[in-house]
């Protein structure tokens, strides 16, 4: 790589965007260039949905590096980013101070619990047995 690669085009706490893509500060993790536009076959974004898959990625962090990142290489957003980000990492919570703001659908559409005195038992009824 040259300096020039090499150089910082923009940085947060989690992420570093330089002109050969994106890199995770603490892991090393690196995403291309050539593939930070990467769609799945429903026109998803990829990479939102990978790394919301990460216990270690703040979403907050990676979402600016990320659109910075779509800046800086002249990558166009479209409707399947949002809805990736979306997908990937749930809606925003205002009182959610661990996971910056965000809670991932995973975790608010977990079934409740039902007491176990609310459960009905359901039997199927039984079968005549037919004597002939």
């Amino acid at each position: 790589m040259s300096d020039v690669a090499d150089a910082e085009l923009f940085g947060n706490d989690d992420w570093s965007v330089s002109a050969d893509g994106i890199e995770h500060r603490d892991t090393g993790y690196f995403i291309a260039r050539g593939l930070v536009a990467a769609r799945r076959a429903e026109g998803l974004w990829d990479w939102p949905l990978q790394m919301a898959e990460k216990n270690w990625c703040r979403p907050s962090l990676f979402r600016e590096a990320f659109l910075t990142a779509l800046d800086r290489f002249g990558i166009t957003r479209d409707a399947g980013l949002t809805r990736s980000f979306a997908l990937g990492y749930g809606i925003r919570a205002i009182d959610c101070p661990d996971a910056d703001g965000f809670v991932a659908l995973a975790n608010v559409l977990q079934p409740r619990e039902v007491p176990e005195a609310a459960r009905v038992a359901t039997r199927r009824p039984a079968l005549a047995a037919a004597v002939a």
